[in-house]
């Protein structure tokens, strides 16, 4: 088991977020984690990513337990979350998105320069790696597609070889061909050994992707289902009705 939350509880005053929550992930597996707004699921996911201290519960990483208090120290453990916002660079170029506060750097004379060279060949490899298509690494983000800045922001978290990616609604507001692109290139990491976990309010795009769909309702998980064993209706139903 890659990853597993046993009774994970969250409170902020009286509002009740996370009331007892359990969730389990494989390596190479992708979950799709739905519900109705407000049903906990980002709190949840803030929880695995290091972002939120829950008040109370285990949080076993290959069946070590862990115990974040933010997400640098998740991301010590290979744990990377791309947030639905992105939190790109507009005026920065792809490279320097990708390696952003990470750029390899030369010494001449004693001082350190960032090695452009260096930088666009190693974000090229990440690009060819996970086979997404941008004409150059020195274009401008804020000169992309959407589907192109989704693809950036996976690919920078992927740089940091993560075990566990979450993805906060990565198709939303998308072309169908740039959701087709970023749904395979999440085929691809599970491909590669990744344990993905799929926010998203797209029902039909968690239904093409993933392996496993659990519903979240009022701070609980409530159900799951085998992706190959259940309907979009038995989905939304749950989400509905809890």
């Amino acid at each position: 088991m890659l990853l597993e939350l046993k009774n994970i509880t969250k409170s902020y005053g009286p509002i009740q977020s996370l009331r007892g929550v359990n969730l389990t992930l494989n390596a190479g597996e992708v979950l799709g984690l739905v519900g109705d707004n407000g049903a906990g699921k980002s709190t949840l996911m803030k929880v695995v990513s290091g972002a939120v201290v829950p008040d109370s519960g285990e949080y076993l990483l290959e069946s070590s337990p862990m115990h974040f208090r933010s997400p640098q120290e998740a991301r010590t453990q290979r744990i990377e979350m791309v947030y639905q916002d992105l939190s790109l660079c507009d005026t920065m170029d792809v490279a320097k998105n990708l390696f952003l506060g990470r750029e390899p750097v030369r010494n001449v004379a004693g001082l350190r320069f960032v090695d452009h060279s260096t930088l666009h060949s190693r974000a090229q490899k990440i690009l060819d790696d996970l086979k997404i298509t941008i004409p150059s690494t020195k274009i401008t983000v804020k000169n992309l597609s959407g589907g192109q800045r989704q693809a950036i922001a996976i690919g920078r978290a992927v740089s940091f070889h993560p075990k566990i990616l979450i993805l906060d609604e990565p198709t939303a507001a998308l072309a169908v061909k740039e959701v087709n692109e970023v749904l395979e290139l999440i085929g691809r990491l599970k491909a590669q050994g990744v344990g993905v976990i799929l926010i998203s309010h797209r029902l039909q795009d968690i239904m093409q992707v993933t392996d496993r769909i659990m519903v979240m309702y009022e701070g609980q998980n409530v159900a799951e289902r085998k992706t190959k064993e259940t309907t979009l209706e038995d989905i939304i139903r749950l989400i509905v009705r809890g």
